[in-house]
């Protein structure tokens, strides 16, 4: 009997029907001397602290840091789960061959190795079942070329390295930081402050940025610009500082003939765009249709299983040479649906460009594709989605888009101006792509190259429009979604060191399958939130931040470099013992400097008005640009409760200014805000943090102003 293992029922029986299997038993289909059963994703999780010692079910600091010598496995507590593994046990004990089917990636080899493992099975012989995508035609072709199992060790070994690092690195400093740091503000209550090396730094990330933007000033400038026969000229000298000069130039110009010095044009070239893999697929989509990234992955999963959309989980956006006889097939299927686009095409003779197949960028699975099956009825997220790959991969065969750029100078009483505008004179591939409206404010102020410039001759003359606008800069953008796993994409542009930026450039945070799930989790311990299409870090998740004092564990450099050890191991390139050696030596160092270290005493903090640097006077804590003006002031005890230096360090990275007080026998911390309302807040305990209660936060006074040193 051979026995074949997928991830998901839906997979068995599309591999059952392939294979005209057709027995139904509880559990598993039957039939040509062949069983396939199924899990439902992961069955088994590693073991907790407690179950390998009793006496680490109490969370203390002296039995930190905890590395098992052998991690063991146990099945996740469900019982529907232990039903079918006791199916999968007993037909893998009676099996001559085992085939792994399930997803063909670091986290389905995870969980067929771990399957096997706790039913007793390893030494079984066993082969790997490779597939991208779940078409008939699909899976016959993976069957006739299934390969040894152990061909995937690699594999494996990078993936029980993920897990157990993640195990390590998450447990020891979560139960760290609750236990050191859980009663912020005095109170009696704990915290469960949550540790990752994946999701740690990226919180940092969401908070160095929102704190960007919350110190940023904006500055006033003023530009000179002036309207010729309907068109915008700017100003060729920089932006104005202050008023007085530009205004100088205003009259100067007011009155005085326009006049054409020189007209220059130049073609431009933009090649196809290239195919999705699954974070640009993710970015794209939350930037067009506001879709989180969890939501797309989830789209483009159903999408795989409905056999419309090739493997999602890829990092790769290219194709095999092998893929160049079927793409031809794939549109021709598509034009049922596509035709208007797919027409243009000469299927006999595409442009297979390297932009589009190259066998050196093609890492387990080829970019994201549709597979030619037609959609009947999808969902809303689902056809989004789907027209998103579909178009993407029509557009990469498409010709390039030519415009023509051209640049107009201009002057007036001496004065030189600039007009720049684009003209498409062939669309090419854009033409697949509906730009969508723009508010008018941001239309005016982006996109005055995309205006559309009449014939100008040089010498040409006449009477124009200056005007003068005033403006002011603007600070960062907070982070969406779409512009998050760019950044997670790209680790190495926060890191400081300019030789560890480079080292890291192809580096990220976390894996195209996990980014998602990094964002959810975040969003689900309340460490940030979502304000339309904003992401935006929360009080827990900036107090959390400045806890952590070892820069390596909120910075993208470290997990940056795992990734990349990971994969070199994935590749055999290195051993997995070395890589988790260095987890386990890095943990016992983050507990051991954690144990005796305070907060950085030698700095308190910023101020929440202006940014300058807080420091600690002979009767109260203040700002060092008091001498500038700055009128922030935050007492050192409120109601006779002293703030320590390391509460005021904590409490300065929130967006109030905090008091720990009691309030009917209770530990509530009454923040005063910046705009003087006096509010309270309940800090979510580790019980009621693990059942999703949220840290809620209640006006327990009306607004008013706040007098003398409590002013600002």
């Amino acid at each position: 009997m051979k026995v074949v293992i997928t991830e998901k029922p839906s997979v068995a029986r599309d591999i059952a029907a392939v294979l005209k299997i057709t027995g139904k038993k509880k559990g598993y289909i039957e039939g040509r001397g062949c069983a396939i059963t199924w899990a439902f994703g992961h069955l088994a999780t590693l073991l907790e602290p407690g179950e390998y010692d009793p006496a680490l079910l109490k969370w203390r600091l002296d039995t930190l840091p905890f590395i098992p010598g052998e991690f063991r496995l146990k099945l996740i507590d469900d019982p529907g789960v232990a039903e079918q593994f006791d199916t999968i046990r007993q037909l893998c004990t009676g099996a001559e061959e085992i085939v792994c089917a399930t997803d063909a990636g670091r986290e389905g080899e995870l969980i067929f190795r771990q399957i096997v493992q706790l039913a007793g099975c390893e030494d079984k012989p066993f082969r790997r079942l490779w597939l991208s995508s779940l078409t008939p035609d699909a899976i016959q072709e993976a069957f006739g070329s299934l390969r040894d199992g152990h061909d995937y060790d690699a594999l494996y070994a990078a993936a029980r390295c993920r897990s157990e690092a993640d195990w390590i690195v998450g447990l020891n400093a979560t139960r760290f930081f609750s236990v050191r740091f859980g009663r912020i503000g005095g109170g009696e209550d704990r915290v469960l402050w949550s540790v990752g090396r994946v999701q740690t730094p990226v919180l940092a990330m969401i908070v160095q940025r929102d704190d960007e933007i919350l110190r940023f000033r904006p500055q006033p400038f003023w530009e000179l610009a002036t309207k010729y026969r309907e068109v915008v000229f700017k100003h060729t000298g920089d932006r104005f500082d202050q008023p007085g000069k530009a205004q100088a130039l205003l009259e100067r110009i007011t009155g005085q003939p326009f006049e054409i010095m020189g007209v220059a044009g130049k073609q431009k070239k933009e090649q196809p765009p290239q195919l999705f893999d699954l974070t640009t697929l993710q970015r794209e989509v939350n930037k067009s249709h506001g879709l989180s990234a969890a939501d797309t992955l989830a789209a483009t999963q159903d999408l795989y299983e409905s056999k419309l959309v090739t493997y999602p989980r890829t990092d790769s956006r290219y194709l095999g040479s092998d893929m160049k006889p079927r793409v031809a097939k794939i549109l021709e299927n598509l034009k049922a649906i596509r035709a208007g686009q797919i027409e243009p095409l000469n299927l006999a003779r595409l442009p297979f460009t390297k932009r589009v197949v190259d066998d050196k960028k093609v890492t387990d699975h080829h970019a994201i594709i549709p597979t030619g099956m037609l959609p009947k009825s999808l969902g809303t997220h689902e056809q989004i989605v789907y027209d998103a790959i579909a178009t993407q991969f029509i557009a990469a065969f498409y010709p390039e888009c030519l415009k023509m750029l051209t640049t107009v100078d201009g002057e007036s009483a001496g004065v030189r101006f600039q007009a720049k505008g684009t003209q498409v004179l062939e669309a090419g591939w854009t033409a697949l792509f509906q730009k969508k409206g723009r508010p008018k404010q941001e239309a005016d102020e982006e996109d005055e190259e995309e205006q559309v410039l009449p014939e100008f001759a040089k010498g040409e003359s006449g009477p124009h429009e200056p005007a003068l606008r005033e403006g002011r800069t603007k600070p960062p953008k907070h982070f969406t979604e779409n512009s998050l796993l760019g950044a997670m994409e790209a680790a190495g542009k926060w890191v400081d060191d300019d030789a560890l930026r480079e080292a890291l450039k192809e580096r990220g945070i976390g894996t195209p399958a996990t980014r998602a799930a990094i964002i959810e989790t975040l969003l689900r311990r309340h460490y940030i939130r979502r304000e339309k299409k904003q992401i935006l870090a929360t009080d827990m998740g900036r107090c959390l931040v400045a806890l952590i004092h070892d820069p390596l564990l909120k910075s993208p450099e470290m997990t940056g470099e795992w990734e990349e050890q990971l994969k070199r191991i994935e590749r055999g390139e290195t051993e997995a013992a070395g890589f988790m050696e260095g987890i386990g030596t890095y943990t016992r160092r983050l507990i051991e400097s954690g144990t005796t270290a305070q907060l950085d005493t030698a700095r308190i903090g910023d101020c929440p008005l202006c940014g300058k640097e807080v420091i600690k006077g002979r009767s109260a804590y203040g700002c060092s640009g008091w001498k500038e003006g700055c009128l922030f002031v935050l007492e050192p005890e409120y109601n006779g409760l002293p703030l320590t230096p390391n509460q005021v360090q904590v409490l300065l990275q929130m967006h109030f200014l905090p008091y720990p007080v009691r309030i009917g026998g209770q530990s509530r911390l009454l923040l005063f805000s910046k705009q003087g309302f006096l509010v309270d807040v309940d800090l979510p305990s580790a019980d009621r943090q693990k059942k999703g209660a949220d840290a809620r936060a209640r006006p327990v006074s009306k607004p008013r102003p706040r007098q003398g040193r409590d002013s600002a």
